[in-house]
């Protein structure tokens, strides 16, 4: 997303630096990682920071969001939701054909168009990146970890009930009666995907989950 702004701590180089590890450890060939979890719980800032410690050990690596592949731009979506109701929001909000394309293009090493969201202007644009050569991507987003062909599915423990002052401080989008009946659909949907993740992230304990 173009014009977002992150506000990166030691939780978030903690988190990172323990994904890493995992990564380094059974990394080969094209790898996919995807870091999933509800609104606000710092999906994006333990990816970037992830992709900053991947460049740092060598490895070529790229970032997407999954915010940039809904099918209903920013700007119409709320009113879209009012229309179609509570129960359409969701995973199907996503263009996974779009996806489809993208993860395709990376790996087969092709120059690839993506969306990009400007936060700014609401406006979809369209970004072209070249695969060629990167050897990891990470994908950020509250329904990422649906993702198949992910080799490592991270998921963040925390609820939007527990990160509501970061939203009201982000300033993205205003929390009246509509958008906390959103961020509670929102979660009950983040969590049932849950069991499809292999590794657990808890910043209040500062621990972590492994399953297979």
């Amino acid at each position: 997303m173009l014009n977002d702004i992150l506000q990166l701590n030691k939780k978030h180089e903690f988190a990172a630096r323990t994904i890493l590890e995992k990564v380094m450890a059974e990394k080969s060939g094209k790898y996919i990682i995807t870091i999933s979890g509800e609104v606000e719980t710092g999906k994006c800032e333990v990816a970037h920071m992830l992709g900053k410690l991947l460049k740092r050990e060598g490895v070529r690596v790229k970032l997407l969001h999954m915010d940039n592949y809904y099918k209903i731009p920013p700007l119409e979506r709320t009113e879209w939701r009012k229309r179609h109701g509570l129960e359409s929001v969701g995973y199907d909000e996503y263009d996974w054909e779009v996806v489809s394309r993208t993860l395709a293009g990376f790996k087969e090493n092709k120059l690839t168009t993506l969306p990009c969201v400007d936060l700014f202007t609401g406006q979809i644009d369209q970004l072209t990146t070249n695969f060629a050569g990167i050897e990891v991507l990470i994908i950020e987003g509250l329904y990422s970890v649906k993702i198949e062909e992910a080799n490592l599915k991270v998921f963040i423990e925390q609820t939007y009930r527990d990160t509501i002052e970061e939203q009201k401080m982000s300033g993205k989008e205003e929390l009246d009666e509509f958008r906390m009946q959103i961020l509670e659909r929102e979660h009950q949907v983040v969590q049932s995907l849950k069991p499809l993740a292999d590794f657990y992230l808890d910043f209040d304990t500062a621990s972590e989950i492994y399953h297979y």
